[in-house]
């Protein structure tokens, strides 16, 4: 047989495994080296007894940068693993990994290793209970993939979700496939803050998944913040509490026991806490995020302070706070390109500093972004559009991106807010034209929306009359 056949062969094969490779985990290139960042971070600083799949998704990130050499490195690290890790089920966790090994091989041309890993794959799947050759449907691949789409990003988060719920239909009471479901609906949840009738779901599965790995320091800082979302902050400060005086993944509860406090309003406490995880993590984007958002904090508090009108060191503080937002915000969307959320924090910085190009520049380019939450691009329209308002002092584009806000018809507090805008702009208008066609029509339309039925027709029927009145004037001629 040709090795052109046998690579064909190998490769159909190599279709039916359940790994990195076949999962179609949603990368862009430019999160690449963020997602790197954050695996070599969970591998030095996060406290699990879980270690072994984050090396193969490590392999599986250094195979998209065309290091496969390196990648047989860290399979081998994530073999040995788990031989320590799940001594009595190796051969059942190794599958992903020597699935990812036949992958790698496959790739770099070395056909008989690629063939000799997925022999061994096959040797386990051998069961006269599973009628596949190369894959085999158990709880424990089902985790595997659930933490790999979960380190992925948000546009991966609803599957891994699903993940973990398949392998928990197969053990409720599994410590380690109940952190991935609780972690997963803590993301999810987080995505939909914005949205209307939205019920947040993840407050049961985070106690569940205290009460399975009660010494896991970041499942508690993490159902405190869930905590104090529910209005129950003494309590998730107990939590917050214990998870600080535990010496486990201090890195990791810092990031989130200081967005706790940032919140809190202890925004001196939130900062001490994210420069020492700084000192760790120098490269981290959310803690670069998290940084700016306290100093942007620290300037609304002078801000509301001095009712807006700050003079001599309070000027000074705000100028500080403003330029060191900006450093952090840089700094997130330098190491994330893809981070929307920094980006429009960056850009509503620039205003505060008075840097208009820089702001334009960057609703330029969130403008071209594809956001995985809707709520998050009516947001850009609307930020977009205020600026338009407020500072070009352009009603036509400000009105436009209100508009687009708008048309995204995902219900949300920030939809909301841009029909409301739009209702103050129009209003403007009519007050110093109370002839002007399209903000009457823009007003009816702002009244259909709000379901103010009545007023909506007033308003259609004034535009109406109006355009009548006009035509008629034209074809009467001067």
């Amino acid at each position: 047989m040709s090795e052109e056949s046998d690579g064909k062969l190998i490769e159909d094969s190599l279709i039916q495994l359940r790994c990195h490779f076949t999962w179609k985990l949603l990368i862009e290139a430019p999160e690449i080296p963020d997602l790197e960042n954050r695996i070599w971070e969970e591998i030095q600083f996060l406290d699990t007894k879980y270690n072994g799949g984050i090396h193969n998704l490590l392999a599986y990130v250094k195979h998209l940068k065309g290091q496969n050499e390196e990648a047989l490195k860290s399979l081998k690290e994530a073999e040995d693993l788990m031989q320590k890790e799940h001594a009595n089920q190796a051969s059942v966790r190794s599958l992903v990994t020597w699935s990812n090994f036949a992958w790698v091989y496959y790739h770099m041309g070395r056909l008989a290793e690629a063939q000799a890993y997925l022999d061994k794959v096959e040797n386990i799947c051998k069961k006269p209970s599973n009628p596949f050759r190369y894959r085999m449907e158990c709880p424990e691949i089902d985790c595997e993939e659930g933490w790999a789409l979960l380190k992925c990003g948000g546009k991966n988060y609803e599957r891994a979700k699903a993940c973990f719920e398949k392998a928990l239909e197969g053990d409720h009471e599994n410590p380690e496939f109940s952190t991935g479901y609780a972690i997963s609906a803590y993301r999810l949840d987080g995505f939909k803050l914005a949205t209307k009738g939205y019920r947040q779901f993840s407050l049961l599965p985070l106690r569940q998944a205290v009460s399975l790995n009660p010494d896991n320091g970041y499942l508690k800082v993490l159902l405190a913040l869930k905590l104090q979302d529910n209005g129950q902050e003494a309590e998730g400060e107990k939590y917050l509490e214990e998870a600080l005086a535990n010496m486990s993944s201090q890195t990791y509860v810092f990031r989130y026991a200081a967005k706790f406090y940032r919140r809190k309003g202890s925004v001196d406490k939130a900062l001490e806490l994210l420069k020492k995880a700084l000192q760790e993590t120098p490269t981290s984007v959310l803690l670069h995020h998290q940084i700016g958002l306290c100093y942007k904090a620290q300037m609304i508090q002078i801000k509301e302070a001095t009712k807006g009108q700050p003079r001599g060191q309070n000027r000074e503080k705000i100028d500080k706070m403003i330029r060191l937002a900006i450093f952090h915000f840089e700094s997130a969307v330098e190491n994330k390109p893809t981070f929307e959320v920094a980006h429009l924090d960056l850009a509503r910085m620039y205003i505060e500093a008075g840097n208009h190009r820089k702001a334009e520049e960057t609703f330029q380019k969130l403008l071209c972004m594809k956001p995985v939450v809707e709520e998050t691009m009516q947001d850009i329209h609307l930020q977009y559009a205020r600026f338009q308002e407020f500072q070009k002092k352009s009603e036509i584009n400000a009105i436009i991106h209100y508009l687009k806000a708008i048309k995204i018809e995902q219900t949300s507090f920030i939809r909301d807010k841009s029909i409301n805008s739009l209702k103050k702009l129009v209003l403007k208008k009519l007050q110093r034209n109370a002839l002007d066609l399209e903000s009457l029509s823009l007003l009816g339309f702002v009244y259909k929306l709000k379901g103010n039925m009545n007023e909506a027709l007033e308003y259609y029927e004034r535009a109406l009359r109006l355009a009548a009145d006009f035509e008629n004037s034209v074809r009467q001629g001067p």
